[in-house]
Formats: C-alpha cells, sequence, structure tokens
C-alpha cells in the first residue's frame, strides 16, 4: 500500500513538473534555448488590490452645512468614526476663499459660533477651539484626524479660521 501512495505522488509531482516546465517554454521568445535541466518551482505571492480587501465602514456621528463667516465658504463637514479612531471630514462640495495667510480647521465648543462673536472677523476665544490641522487644500474633499482623547460630545461646530488674524472665515454647524 505505501509502494502505491509513494509511486502515486512521484508521478503527481513529474506531472506538475513537466506541466510548468511546457508553460516556460511556451513563453521563451523563439531562437532561445530552453533549459532541460529541472525547474525551480517557486510558490507564488499576490498582493491584495485595494478593492480585494475588506471594506471599512464609516459610522457618521455629527454634520452640518458651512455658513460664511468672514469669507464665501461652501460645502459640508462631518464628524465619522472609522475603524475606531474619529476624523472631520470636508465633502467634495468643499470650497473658501484663499484670501488667509494662516488657515486652520478647528472644532470649536459653541454651536452658534457666529452667534458668540463679533464681526467681521468673527474673533474666537482661547479654549473655546481645538485646531486639529493646516487647511489641506482649498476645494474639494480632505480629512482631519481627530486626537483619539477628545470628547466629541463637547465639540459642537466645525470651522475654517485665519489664526494669523484670529478671523473666522465659515462655520458647520454639527448635529
Amino acid at each position: 500500500m505505501k509502494f502505491i501512495k509513494v509511486s502515486i505522488l512521484c508521478l503527481a509531482s513529474l506531472v506538475l513538473i513537466s506541466s510548468a516546465k511546457a508553460a516556460t517554454q511556451d513563453r521563451v521568445p523563439a531562437g532561445s534555448a530552453a533549459s532541460d535541466s529541472l525547474m525551480e518551482i517557486r510558490p507564488q505571492t499576490t498582493q491584495m488590490s485595494t478593492s480585494d480587501r475588506p471594506l471599512q465602514l464609516a459610522a457618521t456621528i455629527k454634520s452640518g452645512q458651512f455658513v460664511r463667516a468672514e469669507q464665501a465658504t461652501r460645502g459640508g463637514a462631518s464628524i465619522v468614526t472609522k475603524n475606531g479612531r474619529s476624523f472631520l471630514q470636508l465633502d467634495s462640495a468643499f470650497k473658501t476663499s484663499s484670501q488667509g495667510p494662516d488657515l486652520v480647521v478647528i472644532l470649536h465648543r459653541s454651536r452658534n459660533v457666529l452667534g458668540t462673536t463679533q464681526a467681521p472677523n468673527y474673533a474666537l476665544k482661547g479654549g473655546d477651539y481645538l485646531v486639529l490641522s493646516r487647511l489641506k487644500k482649498y476645494s474639494g474633499a480632505q480629512s482631519y484626524a481627530i486626537p483619539a482623547n477628545i470628547n466629541l460630545a463637547n465639540y459642537r461646530s466645525a470651522a475654517i479660521w485665519c489664526r494669523k488674524f484670529n478671523a473666522t472665515f465659515s462655520v458647520a454647524p454639527l448635529g
């Protein structure tokens, strides 16, 4: 019985080697000499493309539309969680002025930032906001990580703010 199993395994190995060798010879350009020596068979590794990876669903916690303060801004902002992390996302319709020298994206404690500040610049008070990052671009979809130790319940608006001149460009109340 052992002899039969060993014979079958040897025969299967020969078939595999012959198949691999024939497939390789089909790919050898005309005029090239193919090696008759035993081929080395290596396992193939495949990389998973992004379309093959499991979907990572994002859950929207809060969202709102930008309202003009000092500069016209359009589009929306959302706080989303993805893989246990929180992000502020500006949507693809987002567009603001490029007139500020030091524009940053912030979360603000008040839902009514414009009602608690004064025109024309809608200056903010320290301690009422959290700077997430410099504004990456003046238009289009973009995402900003929110530190893990932040209690999102304490922040009720997102804003585009010129840090240098303490001027609020626009605010998106989040609800």
